[in-house]
């Protein structure tokens, strides 16, 4: 995780116990606070420090007028913000607030899509490429979901299913659409059924883990034989 991936521009509403505070991620040195209601009531721009601690985590920290300093480690997986502060009067707070966004950042700053795509990439092609059973431990969920009618649920399962897989079997990927904890994977199986698939596989992503998963295959039918002449799958697709 890079201090470029920081949602300069963002403006959020921070609920805490306590009181309501809106911020405004002004840049990357400089945000705006303005604590809407209670004893703290005011508003201010202050100078930042922001240090990344990666998926999506930054810890924020600054010093106000009245000597109050300010820590926040601000969480935008789970859309929630540890706050710690000392008063001027010696007193410290530890508040914890969940967040809605009031005003969507600059650019981009969320980089899970591209976190969940290498994981499911690597799961595809270690199970159905290399036929690495060990892998569905390392990759996916404890309490994984399956939708796929052919195929028992739970993670043991997966992992038996690939163990024994006939040697025929390989998967070859393409493209790939990630948004939030969804991922999509357009691809093609040969080995699995009689003739060559093309197949959807759609995964939710939780803690860093495949949790559940759904697919659609149809046969694969050659470009010569397809009434518009397209091939339905090609392996640069994803490139």
């Amino acid at each position: 995780m890079s201090i470029k991936f920081f949602p300069v521009g963002l403006q959020i509403a921070v609920s805490y116990p306590a009181f309501q505070v809106n911020l405004v991620l002004l840049s990357a040195t400089q945000l705006k606070f303005e604590i809407t209601d209670g004893p703290f009531a005011r508003a201010e721009i202050v100078d930042i420090q922001v240090v990344p601690l990666g998926n999506s985590i930054f810890v924020v920290s600054w010093q106000e007028k009245d000597g109050a300093t300010v820590t926040n480690v601000q969480d935008y997986d789970k859309n929630q913000i540890h706050s710690f502060a000392t008063l001027p009067n010696g007193d410290f707070l530890r508040m914890t607030g969940a967040f809605s966004v009031t005003r969507p950042a600059e650019t981009t700053f969320d980089e899970r899509p591209q976190r969940n795509k290498a994981l499911v990439l690597e799961a595809m092609t270690s199970l159905f490429q290399r036929h690495d059973a060990s892998a569905v431990q390392r990759l996916y969920a404890d309490e994984y979901i399956q939708h796929n009618p052919d195929i028992p649920q739970g993670r043991q399962a997966l992992q038996t299913l690939v163990a024994n897989l006939p040697s025929e079997v390989y998967y070859e990927p393409g493209m790939m659409i990630a948004e939030g904890q969804f991922v999509a994977i357009h691809g093609r199986i040969r080995g699995w059924a009689e003739q060559p698939q093309v197949v959807v596989d759609i995964f939710r992503v939780e803690n860093g883990k495949l949790a559940e998963h759904w697919d659609v295959l149809q046969n694969e039918i050659p470009p010569k034989n397809a009434v518009g002449g397209i091939a339905m799958f090609d392996p640069e697709e994803g490139i």
